[in-house]
């Protein structure tokens, strides 16, 4: 086989080949969604989130995340971030509206580039390109927690300050979990019951969350919150409705849910504008 024709097969192959993650262009938009197998970094143009406005009840996390952020976006030390606590208290949504906030201040500072619990493992890959994109970016990962026998958590631990090279300058990583210290309960008794040296076994599992310097703790709110969320979200999408009705029809919302939150005051919110023939957005 001659060279012409060689090197005509590995132009064929290059042309049929995705382009390469790592040259993925990080000012082409403000969030991306990272693909593992093969690597990709999907721009998304629009972003599910809350105005931070909107958000009630978590005013000393708000400030907490959004001083941290403006730190690390202005070239300054900034931590990891972790956001545990009770479902549907906002814990995403902050970390949306933070980036949001801003870059609305500063248009096109950060990138938000959202990583999904299974491709942890693949989090090394992704933090080359990050390094090599030089833009500060901002990786989220939403209900981050491990299971038994999940080794997944050691791939999260080399990359948060323990590895060799450590987190890249222009990157930062916030999570949210349920799970104060990531793990469930009966990932740490079993380590605890079947470990040579119990303390030690349960003390590496539980490391994980130290590598956050920043825990912003998210807890139920009570009635007044509640309801000073959902008249939040009415006013500001001018939803034709008086306060006592609201009220009323908000509160019989949250006892068939048996919960009160910020998501269950966003779905009583949607199911209201829908049935008032309102768009929301």
């Amino acid at each position: 086989m001659d060279a012409t024709l060689l090197t005509r097969i590995a132009e064929a192959l290059e042309r049929l080949a995705p382009p390469s993650a790592a040259a993925a262009d990080l000012s082409s938009a403000d969030a991306f969604v990272w693909h593992a197998d093969p690597d990709e970094l999907e721009p998304i143009t629009t972003v599910n989130r809350v105005d931070i406005g909107l958000l009630r009840g978590i005013e000393r996390q708000i400030e907490q995340l959004l001083a941290n952020t403006k730190r690390f976006a202005a070239g300054l030390p900034a931590n990891n971030a972790l956001l545990w606590g009770a479902r549907g208290a906002g814990k995403s949504s902050l970390v949306k509206a933070v980036h949001a906030a801003i870059n609305a201040e500063t248009p096109g500072t950060l990138a938000l580039v959202e990583i999904h619990r299974d491709d942890i493992p693949t989090l090394p890959r992704l933090l080359r390109i990050l390094r090599a994109g030089k833009r500060h970016s901002v990786l989220f990962c939403d209900d981050l927690s491990f299971e038994t026998q999940d080794d997944a958590y050691k791939s999260l631990k080399a990359v948060l300050e323990g590895g060799i090279e450590g987190r890249p300058e222009n990157v930062v990583f916030y999570a949210t979990s349920n799970r104060r210290h990531l793990m469930s309960r009966e990932m740490i008794e079993n380590e605890r019951g079947s470990a040579i040296n119990p303390g030690e076994a349960v003390e590496e599992k539980v490391s994980l969350s130290d590598r956050f310097g920043l825990w912003l703790g998210f807890h139920h709110v009570d009635q007044d919150t509640y309801m000073a969320i959902v008249a939040g979200y009415a006013a500001s999408y001018h939803l034709p409705i008086d306060d006592e009705d609201l009220r009323r029809q908000a509160n019989e919302w949250a006892v068939t849910r048996g919960a009160r939150s910020g998501r269950v005051a966003w779905q009583f919110i949607q199911d209201l504008a829908g049935r008032l023939g309102c768009r929301l957005g």
